[in-house]
């Protein structure tokens, strides 16, 4: 059963979740973008975007209200290797993931 927490305190996500939300993001990222990426691109990108995700899960969920904040980590963390396997400019796409994501 689940722990008594308080009204505004949330349980961890669970890896569907996660991985559901990172592919999402990614998805509506990639709209705003106007490339085209290859399925199996696509794909590598999610795993790394998931695998940066978990790896900062506790600071992401403290955060998770801040969203210049959370799209502040992503430039730092993640745009630059998604820019690299996607082949596409880091700052267009940083800019594609602020407008998709709120931040």
């Amino acid at each position: 059963m689940g722990t008594n927490l308080g009204k505004h305190q949330n349980n961890l996500p669970s890896p569907r979740k996660i991985r559901r939300g990172c592919n999402k993001e990614l998805y509506r990222t990639i709209k705003r973008l106007g490339v085209y990426v290859p399925e199996e691109r696509l794909e590598e990108g999610e795993a790394l975007y998931y695998k940066k995700v978990i790896g900062n899960l506790m600071w992401i969920v403290e955060n998770r209200s801040n969203r210049k904040l959370l799209a502040d980590w992503w430039d730092g963390e993640v745009c630059d290797e998604l820019a690299t396997l996607w082949e596409v400019d880091a700052a267009n796409l940083s800019k594609a993931f602020r407008a998709a994501f709120g931040g």
